[in-house]
């Protein structure tokens, strides 16, 4: 089976577009959509079983960057993005990003899964039953304790779960720094477009000369896979920026919340049961 495949190029079409949608609604890159897809996709293309979770978080992060970018942009331009609030976050975020490539390099395919689900369902919980709304929003923040903090965990974990790190990023900014929702999706755009790439470069370092790399990889980025994701992604992020100016600062936590209590306990299910 090809990638090339007609069953493959439309869910690579659908399932990347949804990906952008919600990089652009909730600030996420993606991830929590296009790891999944690619896990199965791998699989059923018949990638080496070694290589297939590797590839997937690095090739999802390579897909996440153009996104982030996008929605980055389109946050920008309605004024919901602070450049040096997230310059000094991204101070963070890159060192947090090449140590949890690295980790995550290290570790078996099972066990990244597993992790994954987890810290999905812990950040649902944790987002589900919060009210970000106990504290006064704050626009503007110049912790630089904080920020730093906040980017190196997000980078950490953008780059070891292939996911873009929002789902950790969003929160951290509600309750460390009580943005309101829109400026924290804004932001967590805009560092996750810094963080995913040094992440690619490094998954890239990783599996640099692996022999089992299948055509058109580079280290554990599949270029070809991300090539025909990404188009979709790019275009349904911005959609996904012009609805988030539409919904409450509630609803948009409680979609959030969800989708990631979803996808994480379908991962940890469908590991242990394999």
């Amino acid at each position: 089976m090809s990638l090339f495949s007609p069953q493959v190029l439309l869910l690579f079409a659908l399932t990347g577009s949804l990906a952008g949608l919600l990089a652009g609604l909730l600030g996420i890159g993606g991830g929590i959509i296009l790891v999944p897809l690619f896990l199965w996709t791998f699989e059923f293309v018949n990638f080496p079983a070694e290589i297939v979770v590797h590839a997937a978080f690095g090739t999802s992060l390579c897909v996440i960057i153009p996104s982030a970018v996008s929605s980055a942009l389109g946050h920008r331009r309605r004024g919901n993005v602070q450049w040096h609030q997230v310059l000094r976050m991204a101070v963070g975020g890159i060192g947090g990003s090449l140590l949890g490539a690295s980790f995550a390099a290290s570790l078996s395919g099972d066990w990244l899964k597993i992790l994954f689900g987890i810290m999905q369902i812990l950040a649902a919980v944790k987002m589900f039953f919060s009210n970000p709304r106990l504290f006064p929003e704050e626009k503007d923040s110049h912790s630089w304790g904080r920020l730093l903090f906040i980017g190196l965990v997000g980078g950490l974990f953008s780059a070891f779960f292939g996911s873009g790190g929002g789902f950790i990023v969003v929160p951290l900014m509600l309750m460390l720094l009580h943005m309101p929702i829109h400026l924290a999706v804004g932001n967590s755009s805009a560092l996750i477009a810094i963080s995913a790439a040094f992440g690619v470069l490094t998954y890239i370092y990783h599996g640099w000369n692996h022999p089992l790399l299948p055509a058109h990889s580079l280290g554990y980025v599949n270029l070809l896979a991300a090539g025909l994701v990404f188009p979709f992604t790019m275009l349904f992020a911005r959609l996904g920026v012009r609805l988030a100016v539409r919904f409450s600062h509630a609803r948009l936590v409680k979609i959030f919340a969800l989708m990631l209590l979803v996808i994480g306990t379908r991962m940890i299910i469908t590991t242990l049961n394999s």
